[in-house]
């Protein structure tokens, strides 16, 4: 019996593999005259475990298993994207004081989240957090039956919504998992090495991070990217992440954590280990926040359609 696999089924195999490492997808947001464009790329390789220290490098932390696929923004949000959030709805909303395609900071966790929730709101979907403003901001817990379940119950996010801010899980995978398969092998940075980036003021040069600066640098030009593709996870901006400190998300009043250093710190900041909290409610110049999203429903079809072959592969091969 033949127990190997078409030439034809291969190729087929091997393309829909590699569209799947390399999907990046453009979502559009805003009203007319007011649209901007958040760049998203896949994250795969679902059921990876926490990071272990098995990457080789000096550093790690028991973060970045994440059991399901998703996209990461690829950038920072911009100074201009709130801009034109705003002038498309958003309310209560502010940011500043950096250019247009610098990063939007002076943006407390609340207001992050209330960004995000416009996504959501305004292309169709359910909001991701329980939000509302009075004077200031306040968030409810959502209950069991709404909440994110996924990886364990999550009361800071609804189960429905598609665009949320990344937990530390799902953000420390997009910044330091070697995208090598769902392993426990990680980087030390963000940019793809356990060697410390190179500082540089701006660009996109590989090994790159923007530190030990003056200022931000703008979005796109934030240093080299890690295995995901992703850009700025390391310097220019801390970022804010969906989880408590502690990561129980059962508290609305938790501080939150921060990762990633910004733009005058020295490299310990960028490493894998370094992490720190605000309360929600802070707002300064120097953090900043990230999207992330639910996989489009093509990548799940690919994702499935690969999977398939696989089986078919394996099946021969048993036979």
């Amino acid at each position: 019996m033949n127990t190997s696999t078409s030439p034809k089924a291969v190729k087929v195999l091997s393309s829909a593999l590699l569209l799947i490492a390399t999907s990046t997808y453009a979502d559009t947001f805003g009203t007319l005259g007011n649209e901007f464009t958040i760049d998203f790329a896949e994250i795969g390789n679902p059921g990876n475990p926490n990071d272990s220290g098995a990457g080789g490098g000096s550093y790690s932390s028991n973060f970045g298993g994440v059991g399901y696929a998703y996209r990461m923004g690829v950038t920072e949000v911009a100074q201009d994207w709130v801009t034109r959030a705003t002038a498309s709805g958003l309310a209560h909303v502010t940011s500043g004081p950096w250019g247009s395609n610098q990063p939007a900071t002076n943006v407390s966790w609340y207001d992050a989240a209330a960004f995000v929730n416009f996504l959501n709101t305004s292309t169709g979907h359910q909001a991701a957090y329980n939000l509302d403003f009075t004077s200031s901001w306040t968030m409810q817990l959502w209950n069991s039956a709404d909440a994110w379940q996924a990886d364990g119950e999550n009361l800071y996010r609804h189960r429905e919504s598609f665009y949320f801010l990344p937990n530390e899980n799902e953000w420390y995978k997009a910044a330091f998992q070697k995208n090598d398969g769902p392993t426990p092998n990680y980087w030390d940075y963000a940019t793809g090495s356990n060697f410390a980036p190179v500082a540089v003021a701006s660009g996109t040069l590989d090994g790159t991070a923007v530190y030990q600066s003056l200022t931000p640098a703008d979005v796109n030009l934030a240093g080299g990217l890690s295995s995901y593709g992703i850009q700025g996870q390391g310097g220019n901006v801390w970022e804010w992440q969906e989880s408590s400190f502690n990561g129980t998300n059962d508290s609305p009043s938790l501080g939150r954590t921060i990762r990633g250093g910004y733009w005058p710190n020295n490299e310990v900041h960028l490493r894998s280990s370094d992490r720190t909290l605000f309360g929600p409610a802070t707002s300064v110049n120097n953090i900043g926040f990230r999207v992330a999203s639910i996989p489009e429903p093509s990548t799940v079809a690919l994702t499935l359609a690969a999977s398939s072959l696989l089986l078919i592969r394996r099946r021969r091969s048993i036979a």
